[in-house]
């Protein structure tokens, strides 16, 4: 059995950093904790943006064309198997669930008012109409992403008991393959990454999060 580097640095700490910012969206939410849920919300889409640039300039197996196959290929997947390294045929259609329906979820976010105290930065730039649509999409999109997490964790469980460990390649990074004698490099250093990040998140706080934030700190 060959020990294979899957997934890079950035690739697994966005995936649990997501985990732990929904559940924090979640919660603020419900508690109405609005500064929280608006820092929260602008590290999460800091977080997506960052992924998304990766897909394009980062490793082999975080780049969105990697994500990309045809039904026929998915139903050929699930039918024997699938031997892909990285996001598999199938579950490369749920990633791109998941991408679009937090850039959902996070831009009807920002258009969003509660109609007493807090308003999403960009209510000020739209009709009254596309503020209630905009309302009215933010709580109804965050259902269907709680039932794909839902079906997420039903496939990783599935998965498991067939002998793929998901869980543990994207703790370690390292998925083990077998007869995979290549010697090509599957990923990059995740520093280029980790500094996109960092500026993106800065300027969406410098932009629309300093209030928040002071109110978070003070």
């Amino acid at each position: 059995m060959h020990k294979i580097k899957v997934w890079d640095g950035f690739i697994r700490s966005f995936h649990w950093l997501l985990v732990i910012a929904i559940a924090t969206l979640y919660f603020s939410a419900e508690e109405g904790m609005m500064e929280l849920h608006f820092v929260a919300g602008f590290f999460t889409l800091a977080l997506l943006l960052t992924r998304l640039i990766w897909g394009v300039i980062g490793s082999k197996t975080a780049k969105l064309t990697a994500l990309i196959h045809s039904p026929r290929a998915v139903l050929k997947s699930l039918q024997h198997g699938d031997a892909k390294l990285g996001h598999g045929t199938a579950g490369s259609y749920m990633v791109i669930a998941f991408f679009i329906l937090l850039l959902v979820q996070l831009l009807s976010g920002l258009m969003t008012t509660d109609d007493i105290l807090t308003d999403g930065p960009l209510v000020q730039y739209a009709s009254s109409q596309v503020v209630e649509w905009a309302g009215w999409l933010h709580h109804k999109n965050f259902d269907l992403l709680f039932y794909a997490i839902i079906l997420h964790v039903v496939a990783i469980v599935i998965y498991r008991l067939k002998g793929k460990k998901l869980v543990k390649a994207m703790v370690t990074g390292y998925a083990a393959e077998k007869n995979n004698d290549s010697n090509e490099e599957l990923t990059k250093s995740p520093w280029a990454a980790i500094i996109i990040f960092v500026v993106v998140f800065a300027a969406l706080l410098m932009t629309w999060g300093a209030e928040p934030v002071v109110y978070l700190f003070s």
